[in-house]
């Protein structure tokens, strides 16, 4: 009697188990591939860094004449019709100007060094909306006494239809791949399991790392924009049928 009631218990369990196990046999298998694409625009504005630069005996003689040349700089940034809300204060800094000697003390050690002077950096970032207007407004901004140009980067303002090609076309690169691999392998591609996007698209700018100053009468600053690639990344996962 006793062995019935202990057969009988796992028999119960054998029943219930089975059902599963046979599920995991049918269970379709799946293939994940991730897809990329890449378009390519003109860009059509640019963001420029600029600024002055002074040099004085004292921090108030430096900061008075930077205080000076960067009002003028922001006064014919405006004229040149760039919006107020396109000029951004984007690096500030009073730093001391030393002198370094090399003589010794009679107990041989390197006295401490001398300031001589002040150095006052100030620059803002501005936001060129009309790409044409890019080379005037750099040389307007040397010739009132912008001597710090430290980049130029261009950008698309509206990059949502751009987008949305490279996440098509990853999606697009990603299926063609689903079918090389199954149509190699002789087995057929099922529904959809999962779409997601990998990371956000970024886009590869040129960028120009510095501009020389010119003169006040030569000619406009020559800018080439070229293009910007923007690119989105996907990964999809398929049921494979068998």
């Amino acid at each position: 009697m006793r062995s019935r009631i202990a057969v009988l218990p796992l028999l119960a369990f054998l029943a219930i188990a089975a059902p599963a196990a046979a599920d995991d046999s049918v269970r379709p298998g799946q293939i994940s591939l991730v897809g990329q694409g890449q378009v390519s625009a003109a860009p059509d504005m640019a963001r420029v860094t600029s600024g002055v630069v002074t040099q004085a005996k004292t921090a108030r003689d430096a900061l008075d004449a930077n205080t000076a040349a960067m009002t003028q700089l922001v006064d014919v940034l405006k004229q040149a019709g760039i919006a107020e809300k396109d000029i951004q204060t984007s690096g500030f800094s009073v730093q001391p100007q030393y002198v370094y000697s090399d003589k010794r003390d009679e107990n041989g050690y390197t006295p401490p060094p001398r300031i001589v002077g002040y150095q006052v950096t100030n620059s803002v970032t501005v936001v060129v909306r009309k790409l044409d207007d890019l080379g005037a407004v750099l040389d307007k901004a040397v010739t009132v006494g912008a001597n710090s140009i430290s980049g130029i980067s261009f950008d698309v303002s509206d990059t949502s239809a751009i987008l949305d090609e490279a996440r098509k076309q990853a999606v697009a690169d990603a299926l063609a791949k689903a079918r090389l691999y199954t149509g190699a392998a002789g087995i057929g591609l099922g529904r959809i399991v999962s779409i997601s996007e990998t990371g956000a698209p970024q886009p590869q700018p040129e960028v120009f790392k510095t501009v020389r100053a010119m003169a006040a009468d030569s000619a406009p600053v020559p800018v080439q924009a070229g293009e910007l690639t923007y690119g989105a990344t996907v990964s999809v996962t398929w049921e494979l049928d068998q």
